[in-house]
């Protein structure tokens, strides 16, 4: 049987492809492949949101560029991806954490709110004339369970991780995070493991207006905005360790070099002596 090309199929949500594939969702997928990276880790003392907000013109005023979003009082989202689509979904959850409040008489919890979230973009992938979300989501939060830290997918799926990363700079951010995290990280330990992330996946030099991050401690488990300066400073640390170590490998390769040279030339002046 001949096959029909992708484009026969991805003209609607509803309709799947000889390989069991649902290409908007994947072209979904692919929009948040194209944002803005954001970093998410647990640590003992809470959970951390860390944003490159990626201003592209100094024009813009930075304020207006939001990419961390407060949804209840002990939950917080990191998004990548349409920031449309992304203020619709913030809306719904925050919606969604009062109905709670007023239903139950208590906060809603981390993993509730997630799969609510994600039951809505499910819907979204089930039925003609609408499109798929073309975000994801970092939820994270604090409550009875202690901290969480939810990845939610344009598809509905919904995974919790220690630390994970959304948007652009994902592949190599998990590759980072895979080496270096640790369970028992402090949270001055995560902030600075979230910037030295950020700037190793970011083109160019990673600067302090550009990053956004939020902070839920276990103490409080509310959510705060870390100020301007204490994110400067964290920047300036994080870059000089990121020198120092290129400057460690620079070193490494020339002394590396030179023993290859040397080994070179050794070996010529053998042959020339034979």
């Amino acid at each position: 049987m001949q096959m029909v090309p992708a484009s026969g199929y991805d003209r609607a949500i509803t309709v799947f492809s000889p390989e069991g594939r649902l290409y908007q969702v994947e072209y979904a997928r692919e929009a948040v492949r194209r944002g803005t990276t954001a970093i998410g880790i647990k640590c003992k003392d809470g959970v951390i949101l860390a944003v490159d907000r990626r201003i592209t013109s100094k024009l813009i005023e930075v304020c207006s560029i939001e990419k961390i979003f407060q949804i209840d009082d002990h939950i917080m989202a990191a998004t990548s991806g349409l920031v449309a689509d992304a203020r619709v979904l913030i809306d719904r959850a925050r919606v969604e954490a009062q109905i709670n409040r007023i239903t139950y008489g208590e906060p809603i919890t981390v993993e509730a709110l997630a799969k609510k979230i994600c039951d809505i973009k499910q819907a979204y992938t089930q039925h003609g004339g609408a499109r798929p979300f073309g975000l994801s989501l970092l939820i994270a939060g604090i409550d009875r369970h202690s901290s969480r830290l939810f990845e939610t997918d344009p598809s509905g799926a919904l995974i919790e991780y220690k630390a994970t990363a959304i948007g652009s700079g994902r592949p190599a951010a998990m590759e980072i995070l895979e080496e270096k995290y640790s369970e028992d990280l402090t949270l001055e330990g995560a902030l600075e493991l979230a910037i030295y992330t950020l700037g190793k996946t970011t083109d160019g030099e990673l600067k302090p207006e550009n990053v956004d991050m939020a902070v839920i401690k276990s103490e409080t488990k509310t959510v705060e905005k870390l100020p301007f300066e204490e994110i400067k400073k964290l920047v300036k640390t994080v870059s000089d360790k990121i020198k120092s170590e290129e400057n460690e490998e620079d070193e490494k390769l020339d002394e590396e070099n030179e023993i290859y040279e040397d080994s070179n030339s050794n070996d010529s002046y053998e042959e020339e002596n034979e």
